[in-house]
C-alpha cells in the first residue's frame, strides 16, 4: 500500500477533550497542509479541557475554539493512520488501515501542571509520526 501524498491521521480518545485535541493541534502545527488531522471521541466531552487549552496556549498553540467530536466509522474509514489513546473497544476497526495505540495518562480532572508533561509526550510522538510518514515538519516550537 502506498503513502498517499498527503496522509490523513485521525486522532481518537473518549472524550476528544484532552489528548487527541493536543495530538491534532501538534500534527496542524508542525505538518501545515502536508497532513490532514481529524480528531474524535467514542463519548466527546461538552467541551475541550481547559486546562489542556492552557497548557497549548503556553507553546503557543490555540485551540480554545476546538469542540468535541464525536468518532463516526466514516472518519475512521477517511483516514490512512488512526491514533487511540484509551477509547478502549469504542473504537471501530476496519482492514487496511494502520492501528497505533499511544497510552498516554488521561489529562481529565488535572491541573496545567499535570497535563505538561503529557502534552510534551504527545508533541514527541507527533513529530515522530510525521517523520515516519515522511512528512515534512515545519517550524519546530
Amino acid at each position: 500500500m502506498s503513502t498517499p501524498a498527503v496522509p490523513t491521521v485521525l486522532f481518537v480518545c473518549v472524550h476528544n477533550a484532552g489528548r487527541s485535541q493536543m495530538a491534532a493541534a501538534f500534527l496542524t502545527h508542525l505538518a501545515g497542509d502536508r497532513a490532514e488531522v481529524r480528531s474524535a471521541g467514542s463519548a466527546p466531552a461538552d467541551a475541550v479541557n481547559p486546562a489542556v487549552v492552557a497548557a497549548m496556549e503556553e507553546v503557543g498553540i490555540d485551540i480554545s475554539a476546538e469542540v468535541p467530536k464525536v468518532l463516526t466509522s466514516d472518519a475512521v474509514q477517511a483516514s490512512d493512520v488512526v491514533i487511540t489513546m484509551g477509547c478502549g473497544d469504542a473504537c471501530p476497526v476496519f482492514p487496511g488501515k494502520r492501528y497505533l495505540d499511544w497510552r498516554l495518562d488521561d489529562p481529565a480532572g488535572q491541573g496545567v501542571d499535570a497535563v505538561r508533561p503529557i502534552r510534551d509526550e504527545i508533541h514527541r510522538r507527533v513529530a515522530g509520526l510525521l517523520a515516519e510518514l515522511g512528512v515534512e515538519v515545519s517550524d519546530e516550537r
